[in-house]
Order: structure tokens, then sequence, then C-alpha cells
């Protein structure tokens, strides 16, 4: 089967990187299942596809991984993003309404600063309209995101090393 991290990752099958990651084919095919749920939920609540898409490719965009970004731009036309939701996308967009405001401000922050994050800007999301429910999904997808594009640039370095 296809490994999206280990393609990600610039390795190939037969690869030596491809060794490493077969060694761990448990933790990479639960990577799989959460990226799924993490993006395409058979219930997304106030999240929709689009969004978490959209959300994905900023973290991608603030890590400075371009095929990270590719990736996610790519499942943000495959949930058919609205325009609103690809503009989320773009790293120059702050938001629109007070609960995009709120969401963007907080993925941002939790992807790049994740020690600034206190439970005032929980309270934040709160008074911006974004359920609970939907704060701990978006909490959710930031931190699984960011453990991707880590884990991958953990394999890049690895694979430089094989």
């Amino acid at each position: 089967m296809k490994d999206m991290m280990l393609e990600l990752a610039g390795g190939t099958p037969g690869s030596p990187l491809a060794a490493v990651v077969e060694k761990r084919a448990d933790i990479f095919a639960l990577t799989r299942k959460t990226h799924d749920a993490a993006l395409k939920p058979a219930e997304p609540g106030g999240l929709s596809h689009g969004l978490r898409a959209a959300i994905a490719c900023r973290i991608a965009a603030l890590n400075g991984d371009e095929a990270f970004l590719k990736h996610f731009r790519k499942a943000l036309q495959e949930a058919k993003a609205s325009d609103a939701e690809k503009r989320l996308a773009e790293l120059s967009c702050t938001g629109g309404d007070a609960r995009e405001t709120a969401l963007i401000r907080h993925a941002d922050l939790v992807a790049c600063e994740p020690k600034r994050a206190s439970g005032a800007d929980i309270e934040l999301l709160s008074k911006a309209g974004v359920s609970e429910p939907d704060i701990v999904r978006l909490s959710e997808l930031v931190a699984f995101v960011s453990y991707q594009i880590r884990v991958v640039a953990g394999l890049r370095l690895m694979r430089g090393a094989l």
C-alpha cells in the first residue's frame, strides 16, 4: 500500500527509508486512519471538510512545507471547498467574521507557539460562537497536522542519513 508520509518525505517503495517505515507499519497505518478522521470525518460538526483542509494548508504554509501544502491544497479541492474556505487557507487572510477570525487565530497560535495558548484563547473561540465540540475538533486537527509535518521532517532527515 502506498504510504503518503513516505511519499511526502521523498521516499520510494523499496528504498532504505521505506524499510525503516515498514518496521513501524502499525504506527503509519494508524496515522493514515487518523489523517482521514481529522480531515474527512463522517460527522464534521461545525468544521466542514473544506475548512479543515484550509486550516491544514495554513499549518503547512506556516511550517514552510511545500509538499504538505500541495497535499492539503489537493484535499481542499477534493472537499469542494467554498471560496471563503479557500481564502482562509492563505496566510494573508485573518478571517472574515468573528468566528473565522477566532478559528484562524487559534490555529495559527497553536501551530506556531503552542506554549503560549491558554484558557483565555479557548474563551475567545467560545465568545466567537465556536462550540465546545468544535474547539476540541480544531485542537485535534491542529495537533495532528503538526504531528504529521514533524514526523515527515524526521523521515527526511533519516533519508539523508541512509
